[in-house]
């Protein structure tokens, strides 16, 4: 039986080509489409669909409005947006997974884009993903591939010393899942974040700045050449591919413009690899919810040279159990945490460290006390 698709748009123009790109897969068909949100909603308030593609633009009520009923009516249709590749676009599609959106595609700039490949291939994905369709060339087929490699995983133990890193990696239905891992992070976090986090360029200098309105640690798009600082979360920019590089005593973000890897860009897996010849003592790993299984090849291929301690999310808070379950069959997760849980599984250890270093302290300043009273004994001695 076929998924049932229905096609907001105010362009004609548009709701065609979608409409085309839909009815040309032999899962999926168009079952109805409409010109604006107000005329959706009421669709929705009394059809049954399996998923909703919705601009976010429109007359009469626009797609915003749209999710908000949704939100309040507890209607539960999947919605993929459909957004602008602008400033104003960028907030919006943010605003709209707020809102309780799937995910969002960026909106094609002229007809040769709308009719291209690529926001075909891109809108077929995502559409899949929303309605639970599993894709051939989904992650499970590349599960056999990286089990093959899991063996060689050396450094699955502690690390000597206690100057971590943390890398995060998520890709659809990340932008909601980090709203519940990087605003519970505390301000005096032990360790710098990077993240990767798969979108279109333009989008995470709009994740990031609600992201940080949001936190207690500092959170930011990544700068190329910028020093890793504690406490402060760096976002791989949208089409940007990011490296960590030491830099004398300290660490560095590196751009690199390699084309997309099996279409990411940017991909988790170059963040984890450059990682493999930095100076940090562990690195944290996490794996949130996602398609396909970006970042398992980059975490094996570190897990060879470093010390790494991997944090999964499970597969019932999951938007899409893709890359989580990638890394968890892999066989090289510690910990396997539901969503709300994922902030306290990578504080902890930040936690013993700090612990560590106040029990040393101590020791310390008692040592110093006992060796100031022997000094006085042995001068009353005298």
């Amino acid at each position: 039986m076929k998924s049932n698709i229905l096609i907001v748009d105010d362009s004609a123009l548009l709701r065609r080509v979608e409409c085309d790109i839909i009815n040309s897969d032999n899962k999926l068909q168009a079952t109805d489409t409409c010109k604006d949100g107000l005329e959706a909603l009421e669709k929705l308030r009394t059809q049954k669909y399996d998923a909703v593609i919705l601009d976010i633009n429109m007359p009469r009520m626009n797609g915003l409005e749209v999710l908000s009923h949704l939100q309040k009516e507890s209607i539960k249709t999947p919605v993929v947006v459909v957004s602008t590749l602008t400033i104003e676009g960028a907030d919006e599609a943010i605003k709209s997974l707020e809102l309780g959106a799937f995910d969002f595609v960026t909106k094609p700039n002229n007809i040769i884009e709308a009719k291209g490949n690529q926001f075909k291939e891109t809108l077929l994905r995502v559409v899949y993903a929303a309605v639970r369709i599993t894709p051939a060339h989904s992650a499970s087929r590349n599960l056999t591939v990286v089990e093959k490699k899991a063996g060689a995983i050396v450094n699955k133990h502690k690390a000597a010393g206690s100057n971590k890193i943390v890398a995060i990696a998520s890709s659809t239905g990340g932008p909601k899942a980090l709203q519940s891992v990087i605003p519970f992070l505390p301000a005096e976090l032990l360790a710098p974040v990077v993240l990767v986090q798969h979108m279109p360029a333009g989008f995470t200098k709009s994740m990031a700045e609600r992201l940080n309105e949001l936190s207690q640690v500092q959170v930011k798009e990544a700068s190329n050449g910028e020093v890793l600082k504690n406490g402060v979360v760096y976002i791989a920019p949208g089409g940007t591919h990011i490296a960590i590089k030491k830099s004398g005593a300290s660490h560095v973000i590196s751009f690199n413009d390699m084309p997309p890897i099996s279409g990411l860009k940017p991909c988790a897996n170059i963040m984890f690899d450059s990682l493999t010849s930095s100076n940090y003592d562990e690195v944290v790993c996490v794996v949130l919810t996602g398609m396909g299984a970006d970042g398992t090849n980059g975490i094996l291929s570190l897990g060879k040279s470093k010390p790494i301690y991997v944090i999964a999310q499970d597969e019932k808070s999951s938007v899409v159990y893709g890359m989580p379950r990638a890394i968890y069959e892999a066989g090289v997760v510690d910990e396997v945490v539901t969503l709300s849980d994922v902030a306290k599984a990578i504080t902890k250890n930040e936690r013993k460290r700090k612990d560590k270093d106040i029990r040393a302290h101590t020791l310390t300043g008692g040592y110093m006390i006992m060796q100031s009273l022997g000094d006085i004994l042995e001068s009353l001695r005298r």
